[in-house]
């Protein structure tokens, strides 16, 4: 079974991250989630989640592709905490898939990974890609190894393309049937 790893902190977007998880596993993929911090994690709206691992816990090889919910947590931590950034590279650099959706694709555009790409984002996640492509009247964008999502209300699609990406279009065609979208 493929394995993804999604990223949970404080203030993520509930949505973006609780149900791109729940579609992706429901089209059968495997999706570990890491904290950044402490394991549990208090979300936008206020619920708390507990992630499956911590950066320590975790053997980053296991995984064949990455995905980087937004939420209010990207503002709040973006030129402080290094260690997404990190993750993103690593993911990056093995050719491996890396997904972002919302503000999540600011912390691509740090790491210059969105120039000369067709990319989408929350509006004003722009900010941080200094010679992207930005695409904000999409809902999803894929260009290379790289898929990025507008905001909570693309979540659909957005899962949609990482199951095409790792399981093929029928596979993503099935979840669409399974929640009759």
């Amino acid at each position: 079974m493929k394995k993804g790893l999604m990223v949970f902190s404080n203030n993520m977007e509930d949505g973006e991250a609780l149900f791109t998880r729940a579609l992706l596993v429901r089209g059968g993929l495997q999706i570990d989630t890491v904290s950044i911090g402490d394991k549990e994690v208090k979300t936008s709206y206020g619920l708390y989640v507990k992630a499956d691992y911590t950066l320590e816990e975790i053997n980053l090889d296991t995984y064949e592709f990455l995905i980087v919910p937004g939420g209010k947590y990207v503002a709040e931590i973006i030129y402080e905490n290094k260690s997404i950034g990190k993750l993103i590279q690593d993911f990056y650099k093995k050719q491996r898939l890396v997904t972002a959706i919302c503000a999540g694709p600011r912390f691509l555009g740090l790491q210059n990974l969105l120039d000369n790409r067709q990319y989408t984002a929350y509006p004003g996640s722009e900010k941080d890609v200094k010679n992207g492509i930005y695409l904000g009247n999409l809902k999803v964008v894929k260009d290379g190894n790289v898929i990025t999502g507008r905001s909570a209300g693309a979540v659909y699609e957005f899962a949609y393309e990482i199951l095409k990406d790792q399981l093929g279009e029928e596979a993503a065609e099935k979840m669409y049937k399974s929640i009759i979208y």
